[in-house]
C-alpha cells in the first residue's frame, strides 16, 4: 500500500531541480522545499539534477512521477517536458507546448492580449536585428512608440534576470545590453505605474483555483533578483490588501491566462493594478519558485492549504492520467 492510499500510488517522486540555466541556484533551493513538503507526505522522493544520469535513472526505477522545478531554460521551455512524454513518464505540469508559448513573454503577451486582456504595448527584438539597423534609430524609434519609463526584459527568462527599468533613452542601449546577455531576443514594454501582484492557479484534480494574490512590496523600489531572493529585501502581503472587486477580477484573469495558454496543474500570474483598479498583465510562469521568499508558498498557506499536501495532490493526479506523446499532446482530441 503507497503512502497516497492507493495499491499501485506513484512510486518514486523524482524532483527535478538545478540544471545549467542562470536560475541554477534558485531552482535548487525551490527543490530541496519541494522535496521536504512531498517527503512530510511519506512519499518516496529523490532529488535529481539534469545530467547524463538522469534518464537511465528513471528507467531503473520504474514507477515514478517527475516533479520539475527547474527555472529558466530547459526547464520552462518545454524541451525537457516533451522528452518525458516521449518516454512516457508522468510529470506535474504544463505540457511541452504550452510551456513553451508560456516561457516566451513576446509570444505569451500576443496570445493573452488576443484574448481580450490587458496587456503593455510591447515590442520584441532580435539581437541581430538591433545590431544590424543600429542603437540609435531605433532608441528614437522605441521612446516614441513606447514612451518613458519603459521596462527592457529578455524574452525568454525568468527571475527579472537581465530586466531594466529604462527612464531615458540614454539607458536604453545599456539596457538592452544586458537582456542580451541572457537571450537572443529583448523585450521592450510599457512601464504600467501602479500595484505589483502574482497570482497562483493549481489544480488538484477538480479543476483550476486561484489562490489568494501576494502583493509585492520591494524595498527598494524594484523587484529585480535581489528582491526577489534576499530574506527581508520585499515585503509580501498576502492577501493582497485590495478592494474585493478588484481581487475578483485579478483572480479570474489569472484563471484566464492559465486556460488561454492551455496550462495544467500549476501556473502563477504576474501583473500590475494601475491607478484605475484595472489589472493588467505581465507574464506567466510555469514552474513558480518555492523557494522560502517565493510567493506560492505563501499564497498556500494564505488559502489554508499546506505545502505538502498541494505538491502530494499533484503527483496524484499526474500519476493518475495518461501521457500522451508530445504531437498528440497538442491536439486536445488526442488526434
Amino acid at each position: 500500500m503507497s503512502a497516497d492510499g492507493s495499491a499501485d500510488g506513484p512510486g518514486t517522486v523524482v524532483v527535478l531541480a538545478g540544471g545549467l540555466s542562470h536560475e541554477r541556484d534558485v531552482s535548487l533551493r525551490s527543490g530541496r522545499r519541494v522535496g521536504q513538503a512531498l517527503r512530510s507526505q511519506g512519499l518516496d522522493v529523490l532529488e535529481a539534477d539534469v545530467d547524463s544520469a538522469l534518464l537511465p535513472r528513471l528507467a531503473e526505477l520504474g514507477r515514478v512521477v517527475v516533479f520539475p522545478v527547474l527555472h529558466g531554460e530547459a526547464g520552462e521551455d518545454g524541451a525537457l517536458r516533451e522528452v518525458l512524454a516521449l518516454l512516457e513518464v508522468p510529470f506535474v505540469g504544463s505540457v511541452g507546448a504550452a510551456s513553451r508559448v508560456a516561457f516566451d513573454k513576446s509570444i505569451a503577451t500576443t496570445v493573452v492580449a488576443e484574448a481580450g486582456l490587458r496587456t503593455p504595448a510591447q515590442v520584441a527584438l532580435p539581437h541581430e536585428i538591433f545590431r544590424e539597423l543600429g542603437a540609435a534609430a531605433l532608441v528614437a524609434a522605441l521612446g516614441d512608440q513606447i514612451g518613458f519609463p519603459m521596462m527592457v526584459k529578455p524574452s525568454r527568462g525568468g527571475s527579472a534576470l537581465g530586466c531594466s527599468k529604462v527612464s531615458s533613452a540614454a539607458e536604453l542601449p545599456s539596457a538592452m545590453v544586458g537582456a542580451y546577455a541572457y537571450g537572443a531576443v529583448a523585450v521592450v514594454e510599457e512601464f504600467v505605474e501602479g500595484t505589483e501582484v502574482t497570482v497562483a492557479v493549481v489544480d488538484r484534480g477538480a479543476g483550476p483555483t486561484a489562490l489568494p494574490a501576494v502583493e509585492i512590496r520591494p524595498d527598494s523600489g524594484v523587484y529585480d533578483y535581489t528582491a526577489r531572493y534576499t530574506a527581508g529585501a520585499t515585503r509580501f502581503l498576502c492577501p493582497a490588501e485590495l478592494d474585493p472587486e478588484v481581487a475578483t477580477r485579478i483572480a479570474d484573469l489569472a484563471l484566464q491566462v492559465h486556460e488561454e495558454l492551455g496550462l495544467r496543474d500549476l501556473s502563477r500570474t504576474d501583473l500590475i493594478i494601475d491607478a484605475s483598479g484595472e489589472p493588467v498583465f505581465l507574464e506567466v510562469n510555469v514552474a513558480p519558485g518555492m523557494t522560502e521568499t517565493s510567493a506560492v508558498p505563501l499564497a498556500i498557506e494564505a488559502a489554508g492549504w499546506s505545502l505538502g499536501k498541494m505538491c502530494a495532490d499533484l503527483v496524484r493526479v499526474a500519476a493518475g492520467r495518461p501521457v500522451l506523446p508530445p504531437r498528440r499532446a497538442l491536439d486536445p482530441r488526442g488526434l
